[in-house]
């Protein structure tokens, strides 16, 4: 059985005990998630602040920084348990009894490392690559970022190959995870979503505005750059054979 994993922080029973109802039949795990906000700046480990406004042209939230922590810390518990394949999922999602089977047959017959987001927030220019036995048809989209890390399926390799190279922050992480031509992940979404999001989406633990930690304008050059040169590689990676 395919094992969930459900990021979910100490201060939000509430979520977990949400979450738990909608996992029939799922072989649940809960991650304790890493709380930005209870962790002094000058204490954050493994982040490159320059490089994340030059990159993204913001500064770093203390919510955002918890769940690029948190995601990693789920990825490594699915190395050191050698898990073939496992879903990774925040707690504002609605899960169901087919999730596991659908994520299974994501990776079946893969030997690479591999990566599938389940939910986004958009898919404009999905190319599809491949369709499962369970019927559910995967590919890329030529624009993005899709948005959301909310829920997403990885097998071992690819978790391992995360940890490595995503280390060292200096994106948020959704958007740091769907980028496999610089990860070395094979990395695909589903045309349409295996999971839904909650009533909870619209209360963040991340961060409720993120204007007030964009840079002027004019600082944010490197960033619209940086973004025009992802767009093509996105692009580049998207119309690749399947």
């Amino acid at each position: 059985m395919v094992p969930v994993l459900v990021i979910n922080l100490a201060r939000s029973p509430e979520r977990w005990d949400a979450i738990r109802q909608t996992a029939t039949g799922l072989d649940l795990r809960r991650v304790e998630g890493v709380d930005g906000g209870a962790i002094a700046r000058e204490e954050w480990s493994a982040i490159d602040r320059e490089r994340f406004r030059a990159r993204h042209g913001r500064i770093v939230t203390p919510g955002e920084y918890g769940c690029y922590r948190s995601h990693l810390a789920a990825l490594a518990t699915v190395v050191a348990e050698g898990v073939d394949v496992a879903v990774i999922a925040e707690d504002d999602i609605v899960l169901n009894d087919r999730l596991g089977e659908r994520a299974a047959a994501l990776f079946a017959g893969v030997e690479e490392p591999r990566l599938v987001k389940l939910v986004n927030h958009r898919t404009t220019g999905f190319l599809e690559k491949g369709v499962t036995a369970a019927g559910d048809a995967y590919g890329r989209c030529l624009f993005g970022p899709l948005g959301s890390a909310a829920c997403y399926a990885v097998n071992r390799s690819g978790a391992q190959r995360l940890v490595e190279t995503l280390a060292t922050m200096w994106l948020p992480w959704d958007v740091a995870l769907e980028r496999g031509w610089a990860t070395g992940v094979a990395t695909y979404t589903t045309r349409e979503p295996l999971v839904a999001f909650s009533t909870h989406r619209a209360r963040s633990t991340i961060t409720a505005s993120y204007a007030h930690t964009k840079l002027p304008t004019l600082q944010r050059r490197r960033a619209f750059s940086f973004r025009a040169r992802d767009f093509l590689r996105r692009a580049g990676y998207a119309l690749e054979a399947a």
